[in-house]
């Protein structure tokens, strides 16, 4: 009976295992049917017309100009080495690799290799800390994972096991920045850039074997004046990856070039233009059959800056001058010791900044060639001092202590205040003064640059009032600038309280002559200036005129004059600092002034820095009687600030052409 039941069983399982073998290969005939019947067309121009692929048109990266059209950031046309994973031979990246890099070497060229480890064995790690960590981690390696776990994982990935050390790096350096990269049938994988015309020559007349390495068309970014204002301008590199985790993956691939510093950190948005599309269709074969274009690559917007090119040369040339000048001719202690400079030109008007020279600079054009020595240069080339720099005004900050008194009706005009060279109004603080004016009134008290008068009617008038008036002339404030930079702060008791601080009477005193905890960036003080010419109306300094299309057809955007506070300063007021701040380039500065024809109105300073030797400083803006423009130089270590007036004097020479430059007027436009 057993017997019988379990025979039933196998018939059973038999019978299915039958209807399941049939069900099988009906699915597989209805199959075959459907390819051969209806697919079958579509099969048959797959293998005649090939496939399709969607690659990326690379749009060109907008241009960077002077405020009259000329050229400071352009881009130059270049032939890479690309490889296009749709027609490489399966399993020859390594040999086609070490073949390319053969051509390179013999041609003096290089090729992309990030690869954070040594070039020559015994290997080891190199490159930073985070480069190491990236590829750890791309290779799935514990933090602590050693050189040589890192090599064995990278020979066991590419195949690299019997290729000798020489070569095992090189291919590796090559396949890991593939892989980094995202390279894949769709993405091309530049393997070296801006070739020269015998690598091109040599890989092109063996394209038979370097089937689906291709020679492309890019951009590279030339600096064809890149020794104008390098800091203003900026300069662009690969995306880091840390950079690329924020960026829009629909607009940049991790190998893509962007703006890093400058306006060209700050429009690449403007700079970076649309990347096009274009449908390659390839036969059976690899060959290409058709080319489509389905979006149209856009360029990027050409930027109109709003610096002159030749003023910019005119004002940094000054600065070199006069700073090397008083290194070799000032005594110890007055301007031997002179460092870094700085001077702002800016349009009283518009608030456009017409110059910002920086000294010691740097070239754009050999920027990545020279960084390693710019680093290790003496006073720091790379320091923006114009906009990140922070100094204190010292007796250039008068003029607010004096606005804010006239304004206050604190004093009048005819004012006076005794000085008897020592400030006794205070018990446990009595600074000091540079002279023994005797009884002196604002006019003179900024012609002489009179401590005792502004710590008297600074003490009167309490901090309150003159961080108020500091802001009215944008000092500790925002400028408007497009371009990163640093505020400072008027010295005042909530900033020393947050540090731990304790605020004295002392400390008001010395505010109102510019020292204390006050510190402002050279562009702040040129605005400041051009502020007091404005009659107390502050406009947004900018350095960008306009956003053009990227063949100047069309404006896209003007930055507007902006409004950014206005103190209702009265004729009164206006007129007295006016006549104190021409009282000072008679007495303050008038060897410098004597001769010049125009009307200058100016303001130096001498303010004690951390060290022994003081810094230089100096405001000014011209004509007196219709002002067009303002100027602030700094010289550190430059000890009185009338030793800074002679880059102002060049400068204005130059702009109402009261002297011949020897500069040279640079012709070369955006092509």
């Amino acid at each position: 009976m057993a017997e019988d039941k379990n025979q039933n069983i196998a018939k059973s399982r038999q019978v299915i295992l039958t209807l399941l073998v049939v069900f099988a290969a009906m699915i597989i005939l209805i199959r075959l049917m459907t390819m051969q019947i209806v697919e079958g067309e579509s099969y048959r121009e797959y293998l005649t017309e090939g496939y399709s692929v969607i690659k990326t048109i690379e749009a060109s990266r907008g241009y960077i100009v002077d405020r009259n059209g000329r050229s400071l950031a352009v881009n130059r046309v270049c032939y890479d080495i690309t490889f296009d994973k749709n027609n490489v031979v399966k399993d020859s990246e390594n040999s086609v690799i070490l073949e390319l890099i053969s051509i390179l070497e013999q041609n003096g060229e290089e090729w992309i290799d990030n690869l954070p480890i040594t070039e020559e064995a015994p290997f080891e790690y190199s490159g930073t800390e985070t480069a190491r960590a990236r590829l750890r981690k791309h290779l799935d390696l514990a933090d602590f994972a050693s050189v040589d776990d890192v090599i064995y994982r990278l020979k066991e990935r590419y195949g690299l096991e019997e290729l000798s050390d020489e070569d095992f790096r090189k291919v590796a350096g090559v396949r890991y920045e593939m892989e980094r990269v995202g390279y894949n049938y769709n993405t091309p994988y530049t393997f070296a850039e801006d070739v020269s015309s015998t690598t091109i020559n040599i890989v092109s007349e063996h394209s038979y074997y370097f089937q689906g390495i291709e020679i492309t068309e890019s951009y590279e970014r030339v600096y064809p004046n890149g020794d104008v204002a390098p800091h203003i301008v900026g300069i662009t590199g690969i995306i880091y990856e840390e950079e690329y985790a924020d960026l829009d993956k629909s607009i940049y691939g991790i190998n893509d070039i962007i703006g890093k510093s400058g306006l060209e950190a700050a429009f690449e948005e403007e700079l970076k233009g649309k990347d096009g599309k274009i449908k390659i269709t390839y036969n059976a074969e690899g060959e290409i059959i058709s080319e489509e274009i389905i979006e149209e690559a856009i360029p990027g917007a050409t930027v109109v800056s709003t610096i002159d090119m030749d003023l910019q040369r005119v004002t940094y040339n000054a600065l070199e001058k006069q700073i090397l000048n008083l290194r070799e001719t000032a005594e110890a202690g007055k301007g031997k010791e002179s460092e870094g400079g700085v001077a702002v030109v800016i349009d009283i008007g518009t608030g456009e900044i017409l110059a910002a020279a920086n000294y010691p600079s740097y070239n754009l054009s050999t920027y990545y060639q020279d960084y390693a020595n710019l680093l290790a240069t003496d006073y720091n080339p790379l320091f923006n001092r114009a906009a990140e720099g922070l100094y204190a005004p010292g007796s250039t900050f008068k003029p607010v202590v004096a606005t804010a008194a006239l304004q206050l009706e604190n004093i009048t005009a005819r004012t006076t205040v005794n000085c008897e060279h020592v400030y006794t109004y205070f018990t446990d603080y009595q600074p000091t003064c540079l002279g023994h004016h005797g009884k002196i009134n604002v006019r003179h008290a900024l012609g002489y640059s009179c401590n005792i008068f502004f710590y008297e009617i600074g003490r009167i008038m309490g901090i309150d009032n003159i961080r108020q008036y500091a802001y009215y002339y944008g000092l500790g404030e925002p400028t408007g600038i497009e371009i990163y930079e640093r505020t400072g702060q008027v010295s005042n008791p909530d900033w020393a309280a947050d540090r731990g601080i304790t605020w004295n009477n002392g400390d008001v005193l010395q505010a109102s002559i510019g020292q204390g905890y006050s510190l402002f960036s050279p562009i702040q003080m040129a605005n400041y200036v051009a502020t007091i010419a404005n009659k107390g109306v502050r406009v947004n300094a900018h350095f960008v005129k306009s956003i053009n299309s990227h063949d100047f057809s069309e404006v896209l955007y003007e930055t507007p004059v902006e409004v950014l506070s206005d103190m209702e300063m009265t004729d009164y007021t206006y007129e007295t600092v006016l006549a104190g701040m021409l009282q000072s380039s008679q007495d303050s500065s008038g060897f410098v002034w004597g001769d010049f024809g125009i009307e200058v109105a100016s303001k130096t300073g001498t303010p004690q820095t951390s060290t022994a030797t003081v810094n230089s400083t100096f405001i000014c803006f011209a004509p007196a009687d219709d002002p067009q423009i303002a100027i602030a130089v700094i010289i550190e270590k430059g000890w009185q600030g009338y030793t800074a007036a002679p880059v102002a004097k060049e400068i204005m020479q130059y702009y109402f052409g009261t002297e011949t430059s020897d500069t040279p007027e640079t012709d070369i436009l955006v092509p």
